[in-house]
């Protein structure tokens, strides 16, 4: 199959090869400024080209980087900034998500001068001494995991529904439940670990997908220390780390393999990255790949929480598959996404060539946007994990998308982890975390 699928890195290419100049903006945020760049046509004003193009890469600035202000020396990138980052702009979403995300109002500023790029990478790393629990929570299932000395003695798969839970003594029954469950296989424990989808910054979950049912106000008074609270509470004062899923991804894939400048990406509820730097350092950064605009043709589908089209979420994960499917001519079944899909992969299993096609097509899109990924971060190794790359399906995806790879002369290499880690690999992993 083959559907229209604009990838995002060639209209990025296409379009800086006819501006004529540049202008900078700083991607402000408390722990650091990051500096883009952005190629332009005019100095007068911003023509349409320039403003789509402004447009797809602050925001794929602010939600790698992470930000809460924005400032630039150039009079019409900030006249244009200004209006599409006011309360009601075409980016008004992201002026939201990151004011809640830093506790601060997001500003939008004109300055003679930019700040200068600095970064701090995170104190977060791996210990694989003493018995440890890791959890990881998806949007469709939670993960559980007991290790002893870094090797894994128990791991279970739990279906739930975070997203629709309005009441956060959903979410901690489970969470406890799952901390409790682990800790059986365990003499004692001596540190637990969490990947969580959202963003994680000082060990909080500050915004999250897992809670959108949950009142904003409740979540911030009740909800962003969950996990400490429920670690403290069934395991007393016991070292507790808590990591956005994406970079419990790259970590794992770092120590799995022994790789640094690693891009892990996790793809099941949503997508999910993670980085870990040429030092071996997970960055800091957000990483949040599920909003990175990845195409941009004008069917590209839409993301029910953003609004926004042709975000990574809609396509690396398993809506992407389900998405494909009908497409396909295929009606998944189950009551949950998470079912839908592994009545999609028991197809593949069956070698149905519709089903097989889903995940190809899925490889190629990924083999497409990986280049795009390479000029943001400098990643050169990639290491897929999750349920939707599970079994022959996640094989399929792999061979497609190192075949678009090739066809592109790009020199990434692309591993999958064994069979018994790519659905609970991540729990495992985030049984390691400890921070310095």
């Amino acid at each position: 199959m083959a559907t229209d699928f604009s990838p995002i890195y060639a209209l990025v290419r296409v379009h800086e090869k006819t501006a004529d100049r540049t202008a900078y903006v700083a991607v402000l945020r408390p722990s650091g400024c990051t500096r883009l760049s952005l190629r332009l046509h005019s100095a007068e004003a911003m023509q349409p080209a320039d403003e789509r193009y402004a447009l797809l890469l602050v925001k794929t600035a602010l939600w790698l980087q992470g930000g809460c202000g924005l400032v630039t020396e150039d009079e019409a990138v900030f006249r244009w900034l200004r209006a599409a980052y006011s309360p009601q702009g075409a980016r008004a979403f992201d002026r939201s998500f990151m004011s809640g995300v830093y506790g601060r109002p997001f500003s939008v500023m004109l300055s003679r001068e930019l700040p200068p790029a600095c970064e701090a990478a995170s104190s977060v790393s791996a210990e694989n001494r003493g018995c440890r629990v890791g959890i990881d929570l998806g949007g469709s299932d939670r993960k559980a995991a007991a290790v002893i000395d870094g090797e894994t003695v128990y791991t279970e798969e739990v279906l739930w529904q975070p997203k629709s839970a309005c009441d956060l003594r959903y979410h901690y029954a489970h969470i406890t439940a799952a901390l409790r469950s682990a800790a059986k296989h365990l003499p004692r424990v001596d540190a637990v670990g969490f990947s969580t989808a959202g963003v994680v910054m000082d060990g909080e979950i500050r915004r999250s997908g897992l809670f959108m049912n949950v009142p904003a106000a409740e979540f911030d008074r009740c909800g962003r220390d969950i996990l400490q609270r429920a670690a403290r509470d069934v395991f007393g004062a016991v070292p507790c780390t808590v990591c956005n899923d994406g970079d419990v991804a790259a970590l794992a894939g770092s120590i799995a393999l022994g790789r640094q400048e690693l891009l892990g990406i996790a793809m099941g509820t949503s997508e999910a990255g993670g980085y870990v730097d040429e030092n071996g350092h997970i960055t800091g950064r957000l990483n949040e790949l599920a909003f990175l605009p990845v195409d941009v043709s004008a069917q590209a589908p839409v993301d029910p929480w953003s609004g926004d089209s042709g975000v990574g979420e809609r396509y690396f994960s398993q809506e992407g598959v389900l998405r494909l499917a009908g497409q396909s001519g295929l009606a998944p079944q189950g009551d949950t996404p998470a079912e839908m899909l592994r009545w999609v992969q028991t197809l593949v299993q069956k070698g149905d060539e519709r089903a097989l096609g889903v995940f190809s097509e899925l490889g190629r899109m990924l083999g497409l946007t990986l280049p795009w990924y390479r000029r943001l971060l400098g990643c050169r190794n990639v290491l897929l994990l999750g349920r939707v790359i599970s079994g022959a399906g996640g094989e399929r995806l792999a061979e497609a998308c190192r075949t678009e790879l090739r066809r592109a002369g790009e020199e990434m290499e692309l591993f999958l982890p064994e069979e018994s880690l790519r659905r609970v690999g991540q729990a495992a992993a985030a049984a390691l975390l400890t921070t310095k």
